[in-house]
Order: C-alpha cells, then structure tokens, then sequence
C-alpha cells in the first residue's frame, strides 16, 4: 500500500490555455495566405509551360515545310548498273519530298556496286545520292535550299547540318560529300563546279553528272521522259 498521507496530498489542475478567438482567427489567416500563394504559384507554373508550349510550336512551324509540287519536281531518277551495263528509271515524284524514302527505294535495286538517285527541284536545286548497302552519302547543290524544301532540310538532318546559310545571301555552297562520286568519273573539284553553275538548269547538270559517270545515255533517254522546259 502507499506510504502517502491523505493529508498531505493536494491536487492541483494544469492550468488551461485560453482560448483566443484573435489567435485562431490568425491562424486561418496564416493558412489562406498559404493557400493564397501556393494558387499564385501555381498560376505563374501554369502560365510558364503554356508559354513553353507556345515557343514549341513556333518552332514546329518553323520546321513545317510544304512539300515540292508536282510542278516544282523536274526529274527523280536512279541509275545504277546490272552485269556492267548502266541501267536508268524514272521514280516516284513523290520521293523528292522524302531522302529517307529514296534512300529505302535506292537499296532495292539489283545493282552491282550500289545505287545512285538524283533529284532535280524548281531547275536550282540538285541532290545527288549514293547508295552502297548500309554507307549512305549525299550532296546537296545548294545549302540554302535547306530553308524551303523538304528533302533538302532531310540532307542537311542527315549530316548533322544545323546552320545553312539565308536564301537571301549570295554567299551559298554545296552540302555533303563532294568526293562521294570520284570513284565513278566526278571528282570533288568536278561537284564543286557543277553546284556552282547557276546559268544552266539543275537537270541539265544533273545529265553533266551522269555524263562523267558514263551512264549519260542511259540517263537521258529516262530525263526527256519527263515534262521538262528546255
């Protein structure tokens, strides 16, 4: 049993707390204030990505090319060669708005060292592309064309290209390999000059092309199967 003594034991009560109505009425301020500034926040986060979303679909637009016509298209024609002798054929128009489509339609050709594509817009603008199983090589006439067609922007993604020089400058130049072709008769210096040429119409050069390649024959008789102004 406890040693207490009843006497000696006084009970006592923990004072309580008052109850402030200023008190709990700061409170509820304090946590609206919160409130308050977490919806401002959230309002400023909002208003930042839809202005994210705005400069992401500039940019879209930006890179939103309309595709060559039918009318911009001069030529698109392969040629390669089967047991030696040079064989050419027109393809799709519609290949001239996609490299990565060319390249597919390219690799399917029975050639005997591999497949070349060449692609004539607006009578400026040539590419050239070679085609040997997996290596791929490409050469843009002009690199400003980057800015206005499809498949020239498709070179230029390609190469890893991020800067081409306005459309408006005069101080444009070929894009890709120059050299890609020196094994069949176009040396670096010989593409150098035939992007230069701005006086003859792109097909015709492309013809000069294949002509240094000596498959011009075979090339011609498809080219003047097309609508071409001469």
């Amino acid at each position: 049993m406890s040693d207490f003594v009843d006497e000696e034991y006084e009970s006592f009560e923990l004072p309580r707390r008052a109850s402030s109505g200023r008190a709990d009425d700061a409170l509820y301020e304090d946590v609206d204030d919160f409130d308050d500034d977490d919806d401002d926040d959230f309002d400023d986060d909002y208003d930042d990505l839809d202005d994210d979303d705005d400069d992401l679909d500039d940019d879209d637009d930006d890179d939103d090319l309309e595709d060559a016509t039918d009318e911009d298209i001069d030529l698109v024609i392969a040629v390669h060669r089967e047991d030696g002798q040079p064989v050419a054929q027109a393809l799709n128009k519609d290949l001239a708005n996609d490299l990565e489509e060319l390249i597919i339609q390219l690799r399917r050709l029975p050639a005997d060292a591999g497949a070349t594509g060449f692609v004539s817009l607006a009578e400026e603008i040539f590419i050239v592309v070679l085609v040997r199983g997996q290596n791929v090589q490409v050469v843009l006439s002009d690199a400003s064309a980057a800015s206005d067609w499809p498949i020239a922007r498709d070179v230029a993604d390609f190469l890893g290209v991020d800067d081409w020089p306005d459309p408006e400058d005069d101080d444009s130049e070929p894009m890709g390999d120059l050299d890609m072709l020196a094994d069949l008769g176009v040396s670096e210096l010989d593409m150098q000059e035939f992007c230069d040429n701005y006086d003859d119409a792109s097909y015709d050069l492309l013809a000069d092309i294949a002509d240094a390649m000596k498959v011009g024959p075979a090339f011609r008789r498809v080219m003047d199967t097309f609508d071409l102004d001469d």
